[in-house]
């Protein structure tokens, strides 16, 4: 199965949170906040929202920082992906 966003949405796959210790030992980030960053793995066209244009700033494989408390959490088969409104989306990390 494929997601492919309508209008000015995003679909995001959230990054995982690690930490490392400073011998180089990797801790998993289950008991941290899920970080704010995440990949962009679809793209919708834009296109005319609310009456107004919409051109797509954002392209697929660019890393990006999202609000925090948006978007809708959907899990297919067995990969979970964040899908956003383009207004969501902070920053592009470069």
């Amino acid at each position: 199965m494929k997601l492919v966003p309508l209008a000015d949405r995003v679909v995001l796959r959230q990054l995982v949170a690690e930490e490392t210790t400073k011998s180089g030992i990797v801790l998993p980030g289950q008991n941290k906040e899920k970080p704010q960053q995440a990949e962009v793995v679809a793209v919708g066209p834009g296109g005319v929202v609310d009456g107004k244009e919409v051109k797509m700033e954002v392209k697929v494989g660019d890393n990006v920082i999202f609000s925090k408390y948006s978007g809708t959490e959907v899990k297919v088969e067995e990969d979970e992906f964040i899908i956003v409104s383009q207004k969501d989306i902070l920053a592009v990390i470069q």
